[in-house]
């Protein structure tokens, strides 16, 4: 079994599903008492905002290039940045490694090609709606179409996962809008939803909206498994 690496925190409400789900599918594949074998450098959050906050991008991606430095001389044999949006900082992180960086998006692309699906709603963080990383990449290397809401519905998406999932806060109006929004890229579209912030499905899932969803955290972890196990 190969030591899977992990760059948490980022909340570590999210990390805790990846920790769990990870275990979860190395016991099942293998049985008994058998549990992954895991390095896990966790951050403090507050410093990681305030980097996004103030687009200190490349700080962030030297103080987590690092992280992954030291997941790497802990003995891992690849590494998962267990956060959609700091996947921003992804090159930086691959340019201070020597082991393989599982990207988020790739996990995710691959299980919406194998699909069949070829558009797709997508939620996350402001960044990660707004900017290029996420969506090109999905675009560009799955020919994959990717709506986002409303300038005014992405801010509600944003505000909800920083002032309340990231802190273990579970609200039925969020949940209420959450579906709202869904039901209108839906409208437009969509053929999917991708949960593209690992915190969301804390707060919803694949019953809150009429078409499938693509759940980062969990394809990513499974991801991980197969890795670890292959």
């Amino acid at each position: 079994m190969k030591t899977i690496g992990l760059i948490g925190g980022m909340s570590w409400e999210s990390t805790l599903l990846y920790y769990k789900q990870i275990n979860e599918g190395v016991k099942q594949q293998l049985g008994g008492l058998h549990s992954a074998k895991i390095a896990l450098y966790s951050v403090d959050f507050a410093e990681i905002e305030c980097m996004q906050s103030l687009g200190q991008w490349d700080l962030a991606g030297e103080y987590l290039a690092q992280a992954g430095k030291n997941v790497e001389q802990a003995g891992a044999d690849f590494i998962l940045l267990c956060t959609n949006t700091m996947h921003k900082v992804a090159d930086k992180i691959e340019q201070r490694i020597n082991i393989p960086l599982l990207h988020i998006a790739d996990a995710t692309g691959e299980c919406i090609v194998k699909s069949g699906l070829k558009k797709v709603g997508l939620l996350g963080t402001a960044f990660t709606m707004e900017q290029p990383f996420y969506k090109n990449r999905l675009c560009d290397k799955y020919n994959l179409s990717v709506i986002t809401p409303t300038t005014e519905d992405r801010k509600i998406i944003h505000d909800i996962i920083y002032q309340e999932l990231c802190l273990g806060k579970i609200d039925a109006n969020s949940k209420q809008q959450y579906q709202r929004i869904m039901a209108s890229l839906v409208a437009q579209g969509a053929e999917a939803i991708i949960f593209g912030c690992t915190e969301i499905t804390l707060l919803v899932n694949e019953n809150d909206t009429s078409v499938p969803i693509f759940d980062t955290t969990a394809l990513h972890s499974q991801k991980a498994i197969e890795l670890a196990l292959n």
